[in-house]
C-alpha cells in the first residue's frame, strides 16, 4: 500500500491566493509564497497550484510563481488551469512544475491527455475533475471552476482518461468544497473502485476524522487541503498523522 500524501492546494487568482465555498464567493488571502514556505517547513508532501480563472480567460499566469517556488521548495509541484496544448504543459514543466493538471482542455480534446502523456510520461499528466452530484450515486464533470456543465459522467470519464494515459486524478467535489463538512466519500470510492492510478481527494475537509475516513472509506491515495491549512486549523503534522493512522488501521 502506498503512503498516503498530504498535499497543500492553493487556488490562485493572479497574483493572490484565494479561497471560496463551492468554488464561489472567493476571498483574497494575499501572496501565496509565505503560505507555501510555511507548509514546506512543516513537511508537506506536495504543493498544488490551481489558476482558477485561467480557462475562463484562455491563459495561464503561473510561470513566475512556479519559478519562484521551485527555487527553495523541494517537493513535487503540480499546476493546473488554462493548459490547452502540449506547448502550454512544456512551459509549465520547464518553469518548475513536476506535473500538470488539466480539466477543461481534456474534456474538449481528450487526445491532449495522450499527447502529454506520450511526450512527458504519464506521471506528469494529472486529470483534474470538478464533480457535482446529479442523482443518487451519479456525478457529472464540470469545467471552468464548477460553472460549466459537460454532460460527462465522472465514472465513465475517469476510465476513458486513464486509458488515454492519465497518471493521477485530482478529484474535487464541488458540492463539498470549502464547506468544511467532510469529503464526498461515496464519490471517491466510486472512482477508486474503477481506476488503478492514484486518486487525490479534494473538497470539504473540516476535521482530522475527515482526513482519516478519506483513506479508510474513500480509499484515497492523497488528500488535497486548502482552508484547514490556510487558516491554521490544523498543522501539516496533524494531518499526516491522521492519514497514517488510518492507513495503518486499513492495513491491519
Amino acid at each position: 500500500m502506498r503512503d498516503v500524501r498530504v498535499i497543500a492546494r492553493l487556488d490562485i487568482k493572479s497574483p493572490n491566493l484565494i479561497k471560496g465555498i463551492r468554488l464561489e464567493g472567493l476571498r483574497k488571502l494575499g501572496d501565496p509564497q509565505p503560505f507555501v514556505e510555511s507548509y514546506y517547513a512543516q513537511g508537506i508532501d506536495e504543493i498544488c497550484y490551481m489558476d482558477i480563472v485561467a480557462s475562463l480567460y484562455d491563459r495561464n499566469s503561473l510561470e513566475d510563481l512556479l519559478r519562484k517556488t521551485a527555487e527553495n521548495i523541494f517537493v513535487p509541484l503540480t499546476v493546473g488551469g488554462g493548459i490547452r496544448t502540449v506547448e502550454n504543459a512544456a512551459t509549465l514543466l520547464q518553469s518548475g512544475a513536476d506535473k500538470v493538471a488539466i480539466n477543461t482542455a481534456a474534456i474538449r480534446n481528450p487526445d491532449l491527455i495522450r499527447q502529454i502523456s506520450e511526450r512527458f510520461g504519464s506521471q506528469c499528466m494529472v486529470l483534474s475533475i470538478e464533480a457535482k452530484s446529479t442523482t443518487l450515486g451519479k456525478w457529472t464533470a464540470f469545467t471552468d471552476n464548477g460553472r460549466e456543465h459537460t454532460n460527462r459522467d465522472v465514472i465513465e470519464w475517469v476510465q476513458e482518461a486513464v486509458e488515454l494515459g492519465v497518471g493521477e486524478i485530482l478529484l474535487t467535489s464541488v458540492d463539498q468544497e470549502g464547506t468544511q463538512k467532510g469529503f464526498d466519500l461515496e464519490l471517491c470510492r466510486a472512482v477508486t473502485n474503477v481506476v488503478e492510478v492514484p486518486v487525490i481527494l479534494s473538497g470539504g475537509l473540516g476535521s482530522l476524522d475527515d482526513a482519516k475516513v478519506a483513506v479508510s472509506h474513500g480509499k484515497a491515495d492523497a488528500i488535497a487541503v486548502a482552508h484547514a491549512l490556510h487558516y491554521n486549523k490544523f498543522t501539516v503534522a496533524q494531518l499526516k498523522n491522521a492519514v497514517k493512522g488510518a492507513q495503518s488501521e486499513s492495513a491491519a
